[in-house]
């Protein structure tokens, strides 16, 4: 599952007490490759969100390695918090051999902790030797992203395209392109532009442009209609790169290539915010809502994302409750997205503006909604129908419940993504530092 081009390596360094893994490391084989992200606007976003931020910007989008360290956020510790992720990129390009503004960071965990930079360096002393170009290496990574997660969250998908002239392999006229994802997150989460921590890998050949063009629509659609607990995280960061060594020819934007990988990084991105709602902590099914019929996407993306984001839907969900009056009140208070998620799905920053957090529409008098399949409520046949509440009750019971609106208002669609609220949440949350 890893693609062409990349190196990957996770262990335990000792930040966790729990002595679980804690340090990734991703690095690229031959040479730099073009990265794109999305970060959190939360003000108080964390030292490796802002220093990645600069290293974008400082080496125009061309990076040699992503590392992450789980178990302290590095988020509210001042200035000393910024020097101690400036470190980690100066042990990193040390350890590699590379120029530090080619380091792109992520950290995870309790916030207001410094980081502990001896056990830091001393874990990039032993992870060096294992980065390896397997799948066992990037599961590796992906485990030793996770803080309270449950699984380790994986999605790949493969597609073809055009190749490069004069590309080493056997003749054709397409290549064999990877796009592979890895994620964690499964609470404090309520995106605004960016997931929890994503890092999603291709072999394909493209530049910081192209990729930028994809992931901002892509995490609108995505990332942006997840909801766990309704907290935005100071850390929130997505991470795409491409490496280029699966030869092909570089990929425009506009052309069937170009759609091509946008939608296998939307496949990808789709996948993974779908497990890390199901793996909400303390979550017992994953929360699925589907509108159709919206004035247009932004409105119904905006009513999907208000249904799995209600704490009543999502405690009805929990209890198997075909309470479809509680749907009904999170629809009808759905707001739009803020400006920078509606630019990011392709509106112009003026209507974005004018649009942005506005009230979406919705007329009672058109709404359907079905529960788990059931039709409870039909707005032009009258309001609240009669049905079969154990059936539904016991059809609630289930992996995945899915609740479907039909806006009756025109073409926009939209999903969204969460879990049931358990008092295994609470639990956890009240205890998180102790």
């Amino acid at each position: 599952r890893i693609p062409r081009g990349f190196l990957a390596a996770g262990r335990s360094a000792g930040i966790k007490r729990s002595g679980r893994p804690d340090l990734a490391l991703v690095v690229t084989t031959d040479g730099p490759a073009a990265a794109a992200a999305v970060f959190t606007p939360n003000r108080f976003a964390a030292a490796p969100v802002r220093l990645s931020r600069e290293v974008l910007a400082a080496s125009s989008g061309w990076v040699r390695a992503v590392v992450s360290s789980s178990g302290c956020a590095n988020a509210a510790t001042g200035p000393d918090g910024d020097a101690d992720q400036r470190r980690v990129g100066e042990l990193v390009a040390a350890t590699l051999g590379i120029s530090d503004e080619q380091v792109l960071h992520f950290s995870t965990g309790i916030i207001g902790t410094r980081l502990p930079l001896d056990r830091i360096a001393a874990g990039l002393e032993a992870i060096a030797p294992e980065l390896a170009a397997s799948d066992a290496g990037l599961e590796a990574a992906a485990s030793a992203l996770r803080t309270t997660d449950t699984t380790t969250k994986v999605a790949t998908v493969l597609i073809d395209l055009p190749r490069a002239p004069g590309a080493p392999g056997d003749a054709g006229a397409t290549v064999p392109v990877r796009v592979t994802g890895i994620a964690k997150g499964v609470g404090m989460i309520h995106p605004n532009m960016a997931t929890m921590l994503s890092l999603v890998l291709t072999d394909a050949t493209a530049d910081p442009a192209l990729l930028a063009s994809i992931l901002r629509p892509v995490a609108a659609r995505t990332w942006n209609q997840l909801s766990v607990d309704g907290d935005t995280s100071t850390n929130d960061t997505v991470f795409l790169l491409a490496s280029g060594a699966a030869g092909g020819a570089p990929v425009i934007a506009g052309t069937p290539a170009g759609s091509a990988l946008a939608a296998a990084v939307e496949a990808v991105a789709r996948d993974l915010a779908r497990q890390q709602a199901a793996d909400g902590e303390g979550a017992t099914c994953l929360l699925t809502c589907r509108v159709r019929g919206g004035a247009d996407d932004a409105d119904a993306r905006a009513v999907a994302r208000a249904v799995i984001s209600s704490s009543l839907v999502k405690a009805a969900a929990h209890g198997k409750d075909p309470n479809w009056g509680r749907i009904a009140g999170a629809a009808g208070n759905a707001r739009v997205a803020v400006a920078t998620v509606l630019e990011a799905a392709g509106f112009s920053p003026t209507d974005a503006a004018a649009r942005a957090g506005s009230q979406a529409s919705l007329d009672p008098d058109l709404l359907r909604i079905w529960i788990a399949g059931h039709l409870v409520f039909d707005g032009p046949a009258g309001g609240p129908q009669s049905f079969d509440r154990t059936a539904a009750r016991a059809d609630l019971d289930a992996p995945e419940i899915l609740i479907e609106l039909e806006l009756g208002l025109g073409a926009g669609t939209g999903e969204a993504f969460g879990c049931d609220l358990t008092e295994t949440y609470v639990r956890e949350n009240s205890e998180y530092t102790t």
